[in-house]
């Protein structure tokens, strides 16, 4: 199956030749049927068939490993972690995989955040509570006013964290944030990005000041769906329905 794929690729002749080359692979991904768990062809041979350098080969893979689409075995190769098909509309197909990788992210965000905002209701003392109401308040008017807000929104996320007593949790989220390399072109990273989800904000604050777990559950759940939505209708055109569920590999 590696073997036969190397057919499937030919020589690149563009200025941009790492896009270039994300594509490519993805054409021959598909076109060779590869599934998840299967290995990619060497770096080597991959390069030799495209034309072009290893270190282009070795920046593109590096670029899907930290969208989680690849997993790297030292000795053994490269193998496919996330189902890989291009794109048929007028949407890249990096930015897709791009999206359907945050997608996968906030499934794994779900998880962990709701159990963070309950137990931050619960254990939060009246000092942490004032403190996450505060910078609530300062998150929401700084995005009023369309300015940058992610330092912001970090640090609302930060206090609520804090207020479960556990810093593993600050350090699992914080972690999930980097884990993801975001294009400087992505609709994903852009300011405007995400601004319906700052709202439910003020609804999780006041339930972790009321001590309400189950309300605090509940708005930290309607700020990640709102984010998945918007994601979904981003690749909507050439994906899923937005409100069908994305199948996880």
């Amino acid at each position: 199956m590696t073997r036969a794929a190397i057919a499937y690729l030919e020589p690149i002749d563009t200025p941009a030749r790492g896009v270039a080359v994300l594509d490519a692979l993805a054409e021959m991904i598909e076109r060779a049927g590869l599934k998840v768990g299967d290995r990619l062809p060497p770096e080597v041979a991959l390069a030799t068939a495209l034309g072009v350098g290893r270190s282009t080969i070795r920046e593109a893979l590096n670029r899907w490993e930290g969208l989680g689409i690849i997993r790297r075995r030292r000795g053994d190769g490269t193998y496919l972690t996330a189902k890989v098909q291009t794109s048929q509309g007028p949407l890249p197909t990096m930015i897709r995989l791009e999206g359907e990788a945050i997608l996968r992210l906030l499934d794994m965000r779900r998880v962990i955040e709701t159990g963070t905002v309950r137990r931050a209701a619960l254990n939060a003392t009246d000092a942490q509570r004032a403190e996450i109401s505060r910078l609530c308040d300062e998150l929401l008017k700084i995005v009023g006013a369309g300015l940058p807000y992610r330092a912001a929104d970090a640090a609302f996320h930060n206090a609520i964290c804090d207020a479960t007593g556990n810093p593993m949790f600050g350090q699992m989220l914080a972690k999930m944030d980097d884990a993801l390399e975001r294009s400087s072109e992505s609709p994903f990273s852009v300011p405007g990005f995400g601004l319906a989800s700052f709202p439910p904000h003020r609804d999780l604050a006041d339930a972790i000041v009321a001590g309400d777990p189950d309300a605090a559950e509940v708005a930290i759940n309607i700020i990640i769906d709102s984010v998945d939505s918007e994601i979904r209708q981003i690749i909507a055109p050439i994906n899923t329905p937005a409100d069908e569920p994305l199948k996880f590999n």
